[in-house]
């Protein structure tokens, strides 16, 4: 993951809704306003293994996250590996985000905005 590309997005294009960016180990925290944080990390090598995860300050449980690790319970999924986990562990649905890990990031702080604002 190119870390400092992924700050540039963050902090420039979503300067609106992000607060800040810290890593924390290999994962780049993005810290929403108002609205708890976002964890983005990307395996950087060639297995392309990803998680965007946004947890929110005020609703405890709720959870938002895409990811593409490869877990038989959603092969069922038409995008498998690639899934979404839409407010909860278990409501597991398509994932639409791009295979390229830059738009992949924008796609969801997209998501994230639309949902706050």
């Amino acid at each position: 993951m190119d870390t400092l590309r992924f700050e540039r997005i963050a902090l420039i294009e979503f300067a609106d809704i992000v607060e800040g960016v810290y890593l924390v180990g290999r994962k780049l925290r993005i810290l929403i306003k108002n609205e708890g944080f976002v964890d983005a990390w990307n395996s950087g090598d060639e297995r392309n293994r990803y998680k965007y995860h946004w947890v929110r300050n005020e609703e405890k449980g709720i959870i938002y996250r895409h990811d593409n690790a490869p877990d038989a319970r959603w092969v069922h999924v038409a995008t498998y590996p690639k899934h979404f986990h839409k407010g909860s562990e278990g409501n597991v649905v398509e994932s639409y985000l791009s295979d390229n890990p830059e738009q992949a990031l924008r796609d969801f702080l997209l998501f994230v905005r639309e949902t706050v604002t």
